[in-house]
This record gives C-alpha cells, sequence and structure tokens, in this order.
C-alpha cells in the first residue's frame, strides 16, 4: 500500500474505532473532568478571553472540556470527526451546537475569540499538522487564543514502533507508532511544532509539560 492510502485507510479506522468501540460510554469511562494540569492551562487560557466569548472546541469528542468552557458564560461550538462521539456529547450539552467537522476541514472565518484542542493532535499525520494550525488561526479573531496539547511518548517506545512498523512494510515516517492503543498516533519533536506555530503566524504566550502531555497557549496576531 502506498502512503496516500494508507493514510486514508488509517484516518477511515481511528475514526471508525471512536465512533463504535469508545463513543457509548466514553465519558462514563474517561470522565467529563481534566486532570490537574488541563485544569490549570485551561484556566490560563479562559483568563486570556473576554466575557462571554465564542469559543471552539475542536476534536471535542464526549465532551470532557465543555464544563469549563461553558461555566464562565460562553459560547461553545463543539466540532469532531466521530458522528459517535458528537452524539455523546450532546446527550450531556443539549444546548451546545455540534458539528461533524474534522481538524483538516474546518473552514471557520474569524468568528472565534478562542479555541482548544485537547487530547487530539496525537492522531493527525505529520502531512496535516501545518494545514491544521493555519485552520485554527484562520478561525480566530485578531488576538484571539488557542490552547492545545500534544500527547508525549517514550523516545525508546517510539524508535521500537517505527522499526516494527518497517519491517512490516508499513509506509510510516519517524514519529508515528500505527497501533498505539489500537489507532494511529505521531509524536512530533516539541521543536517541530514551535516551528509550525512560528509558521502558522501564532505567537507563543506560555507551554509546560503535565500528564503526559506538552501545552501550548498561542495567541493569532493583532
Amino acid at each position: 500500500m502506498n502512503r496516500s492510502d494508507w493514510l486514508i485507510e488509517t484516518r477511515r479506522k481511528t475514526e471508525e474505532r471512536y465512533t463504535t468501540l469508545w463513543a457509548p460510554d466514553y465519558g462514563e469511562k474517561w470522565g467529563l473532568y481534566p486532570n490537574e494540569s488541563h485544569q490549570q492551562f485551561i484556566k490560563k487560557f479562559l483568563s486570556l478571553l473576554p466575557a462571554h466569548s465564542a469559543i471552539l472546541d475542536a476534536a471535542c469528542g464526549a465532551g470532557r472540556y465543555m464544563p469549563m468552557l461553558l461555566e464562565q458564560g460562553h459560547t461553545v461550538i463543539g466540532v469532531d470527526q466521530s458522528q459517535g462521539m458528537l452524539d455523546s456529547a450532546k446527550k450531556k450539552f443539549p444546548n451546545v451546537e455540534m458539528k461533524k467537522i474534522g481538524l483538516q476541514e474546518m473552514s471557520f472565518d474569524g468568528i472565534f475569540d478562542g479555541a482548544i484542542c485537547m487530547d487530539a493532535m496525537e492522531h493527525i499525520f505529520p502531512e496535516d499538522w501545518a494545514r491544521i494550525f493555519i485552520n485554527f488561526y484562520q478561525a480566530l479573531k485578531p488576538k484571539g487564543c488557542f490552547y492545545f496539547t500534544v500527547e508525549i511518548a517514550d523516545a525508546r517506545e517510539v524508535e521500537e514502533a517505527f522499526s516494527k512498523g518497517k519491517e512490516l512494510g508499513v509506509p510510516i515516517v519517524y514519529g508515528e507508532w500505527p497501533e498505539n492503543d489500537g489507532v494511529y498516533h505521531y509524536y512530533p519533536s516539541m521543536e517541530q511544532v514551535r516551528e509550525w506555530v512560528h509558521q502558522t503566524g501564532f505567537d507563543l504566550m506560555e507551554e509546560g509539560e503535565g500528564d503526559g502531555y506538552h501545552h501550548f497557549i498561542v495567541r493569532r496576531k493583532g
């Protein structure tokens, strides 16, 4: 299989697994509320927004982070490529607008004061990261803020996954882990992530590590 066909099939499998296997009890199994480091960074992110902001919760899943966004009176739109996850979120938050849109297909135009993308970028192919950052940049109003996480993996295990994939003839690049927890993962270096952020035009406001993730808060230029 060539890489283009493999990427299409891999994305389909990831969406299918979230929809059929995890969506029915995702909220109950994993909980609605974020862990400590996520809570700290969400609070920092929210402190940068004006009152009654419009917030994009992208790759919102079952709505794990929506309570913290909604409790301050903000308006939230949730998007996800998995209809099953959206259905699960809608049951908990019936008044929140939900749209079935993948990160790659977002086309919002300057309507959000802030955006988050939590625990999701690890499922994105390296070819798509730059485009997705552009999609978020375009979705924000001038000086709008974007908070996202990048999952951290053990470097030795990433190396082993890459070697195994190459031995099996999978058309992967370094950093990809085709079957981590049953779905595709990609682990870029933080230097690469910062470069994508810079190339997009974001200003890096704050970053840090905690609970297995690197946390970034960036801002669209005015």
